[in-house]
């Protein structure tokens, strides 16, 4: 299982959000780059960059940071998310060299986009699903929508979508622990690998992750943890790779 720290950039710097509300933001970097170096030296396998500036906008915001990042690591795959609602958009972060787009919002709003985007580019669509309640949020979690979480995941890997990354808002930035119940019960409802968020606070919330590891999560995203300290992220890893190694 990885170990996938996030590193969410609002007015170009890193932040951690609670909830997901923009006015409830702890800055943790002036460098978004900076930390993204942090976390390689840590051992990290993959980087997970949010725009947020970008999801509420509706638009990128901080493009040109993602790609000063993505372009010191090139070979190491970035997924990216945050106001990605055009072919355009996508094109021009795979173009740059980011390997995973996360589309959200737009996978609600116009589920079309998903398969045209899988179509056009196969093996680099990855939806996110925000949640609170088994219900799916959108606009940078500013708004709940009635879509259930396991009905719109099972849509979207008929669409070719390589993952799904499911975060529970209520516990995102809480450091209150991962959900992993209804993790769970995602990747049992899909084929498709599901990548976990929100919640993680220490190293046994990952022991609970790898546990279930066999379901179909084959990822946790984990941000305030490894910020605020709560988390080591190399000690992190190391765990995870000692719980999840394949067994001859």
């Amino acid at each position: 299982m990885l170990l996938i720290p996030a590193i969410d950039i609002k007015g170009g710097k890193c932040v951690r959000l609670r909830q997901g509300k923009m006015d409830d933001s702890t800055t943790y970097s002036d460098s978004p780059l900076d930390m993204a170096r942090i976390w390689m030296r840590a051992g990290a396998r993959r980087l997970h960059l949010v725009d947020l500036d970008g999801a509420v906008a509706g638009k990128p915001v901080n493009k040109a940071l993602i790609k000063e990042i993505v372009a010191e690591f090139p070979d190491v795959p970035v997924q990216v998310g945050g106001g990605i609602r055009d072919e355009a958009t996508v094109a021009a972060y795979l173009d740059a060299g980011v390997q995973y787009i996360i589309i959200g919002t737009q996978a609600i709003k116009k589920p079309g986009f998903v398969g045209d985007m899988c179509l056009e580019f196969p093996g680099h669509i990855v939806v996110g699903l925000d949640a609170k309640d088994g219900k799916v949020a959108t606009d940078g979690w500013s708004k709940l929508t009635r879509h259930d979480v396991i009905d719109l995941a099972q849509h979207f890997q008929n669409d070719g979508v390589a993952a799904i990354i499911y975060t529970d808002i209520s516990r995102d930035g809480m450091l209150q622990g991962v959900n992993v119940e209804a993790t769970v019960k995602l990747a049992q409802a899909i084929t498709i690998p599901v990548v976990a968020s929100g919640g993680i606070n220490n190293l046994d919330d990952l022991r609970g992750l790898c546990a279930v590891a066999d379901e179909g999560i084959t990822g946790v995203i984990t941000g305030r943890a490894i910020y605020e300290g709560t988390l080591d992220f190399a000690a992190g890893q190391k765990l995870c790779d000692e719980l999840t190694k394949k067994k001859p």
